[in-house]
C-alpha cells in the first residue's frame, strides 16, 4: 500500500493533514467529514487500529522498519505531519479570517457540511426503520450539543487527560466536533490556544539560545497541561479506532447513519449568521486569551436579513459545496489509480 503512493500522493496526503488540522481547530467542524469526503476515513481507522499490541512489541523490540510498515507508518506520518503544521500555520491564518471575515468563514464551512451529507449519503442505500432511527438519534445529539452552556476552565491534569480523549473524537467520528466539545467543557483556550502558543514561544526561545522559560512557573505549568492533552489525544484516537473499526465492521449501516446524522445536527453549530457571546468574569469585564483575544462563550443564532451582504454569504455557502464536489471528484481519482 505505501509504496505505491506517488510523490503527488503523498504531497496531497499532507494538504489532506493540513485540512484536517484546520478543521478540528474550529469549532462546530469535524476533520473526520474531511477524511470521509477526501475518501480516507477508512484507511485512517485503518492504520489507527493497527496500533495494536503487536505493534508495541515491534517497537519495544526494535524492529523499527516492521513497526512502521505495520501501522502503514508513511500514510499516518504524513497525516500527521500536515496535521501538525496545519495547528501552527494554516489555524493561525485561519484564525485570522475568523476574526475578520466570520461570516463568511462560518457560510463556508456551513456549504462544506452540506456538500459532506450529500457526498455521504448518495451511496448509503440501506434505508430501514433501524437506520431512520439511529440518524434521528444522531441528528437530535448533534442538535442538543450546540445549546449546552460551557463549563469553567479547569487545568487538572487527569481532566485535561480526558479533554484530550474527548477532543480526538472529531477527527474519527465525522460531524463530531472536539473542538467545540472542549468549548463546552471550558477548556478550549487553555488546550488549543495558550498551550499551543506556550509551545511555539519554547520552541522560538530554545532556537534563540534564552533558556528563561525553565524558570517560568505559568509556562511550565502550560508545557504539562500540553504534554497531558497530547497524552489524552493518543490515547483517545488509538481507542476510538479500535472502536469505530468494529462497529463499521459488524454495524457499518447504522454507524454511517448516525455519522449522517451527527453531520445534519452539526449544522446548527456552524449556522453561519450567529452572534457572538464572549466571556466576562465576575465585574462583567471581557476576558481576554494570552493571544489577546477575546474569549468565546457561546453564539446567539438568528434569521438574517436579505441584503448585500446575505447574498455574498449564501454565494460562500456555494463555495464551500463545491469545495466538497471537488475532494470527492478527486478521491474517486484516486482511487481508481489504486485499484
Amino acid at each position: 500500500m505505501q509504496s505505491t503512493r506517488t510523490f503527488t500522493d503523498r504531497l496531497f496526503l499532507v494538504i489532506k493533514g493540513l485540512g484536517m488540522g484546520a478543521a478540528n481547530k474550529v469549532p462546530g467542524v469535524s476533520g473526520g467529514v474531511v477524511a470521509f469526503v477526501a475518501g480516507f476515513y477508512e484507511e485512517f481507522i485503518y492504520s489507527l487500529q493497527k496500533v495494536n499490541k503487536k505493534a508495541l512489541k515491534l517497537l519495544f523490540n526494535r524492529r523499527f522498519n516492521s513497526f512502521y510498515n505495520y501501522v502503514n507508518g508513511r500514510f499516518l506520518s504524513l497525516l500527521f505531519c500536515g496535521m501538525i503544521v496545519s495547528y501552527f500555520s494554516v489555524s493561525k491564518v485561519l484564525d485570522y479570517f475568523l476574526e475578520h471575515y466570520e461570516l463568511y468563514v462560518w457560510s463556508t464551512f456551513f456549504g462544506m457540511i452540506i456538500g459532506s451529507i450529500y457526498y455521504i449519503n448518495k451511496d448509503f442505500k440501506d434505508w430501514n426503520y433501524k437506520t431512520l432511527s439511529f440518524l434521528i438519534i444522531g441528528i437530535i445529539i448533534g442538535i442538543s450539543i450546540s445549546f449546552f452552556e460551557p463549563a469553567k476552565e479547569n487545568d487538572n491534569l487527569l481532566f485535561v487527560f480526558f479533554c484530550g480523549i474527548i477532543s480526538v473524537s472529531g477527527m474519527t467520528l465525522p460531524g463530531f466536533s472536539g473542538s467545540f466539545i472542549l468549548i463546552l467543557m471550558g477548556n478550549y483556550v487553555l488546550l488549543l490556544v495558550d498551550a499551543v502558543n506556550s509551545l511555539s514561544d519554547t520552541f522560538y526561545d530554545i532556537v534563540s539560545g534564552n533558556f528563561e522559560f525553565i524558570h517560568n512557573s505559568a509556562r511550565i505549568t502550560l508545557l504539562k497541561v500540553l504534554g497531558m492533552f497530547t497524552l489524552g489525544s493518543v490515547v483517545g484516537l488509538v481507542t476510538f479506532s479500535h472502536l469505530l473499526s468494529y462497529i463499521l465492521k459488524h454495524y457499518k449501516s447504522i454507524t454511517i447513519s448516525t455519522i449522517i446524522g451527527f453531520i445534519i445536527g452539526s449544522l446548527g453549530v456552524v449556522w453561519p449568521w450567529k452572534k457572538t457571546i464572549y466571556k466576562v468574569d465576575l465585574d462583567g469585564v471581557l476576558v481576554f486569551d494570552s493571544a489577546g483575544h477575546k474569549v468565546v462563550a457561546n453564539y446567539e443564532r438568528f434569521i438574517p436579513e436579505l441584503n448585500n451582504e446575505t447574498y455574498i454569504a449564501i454565494a460562500f455557502i456555494f463555495v464551500g459545496i463545491l469545495i466538497v464536489l471537488g475532494l470527492e471528484i478527486y478521491g474517486q481519482k484516486t482511487r481508481k489509480a489504486h485499484v
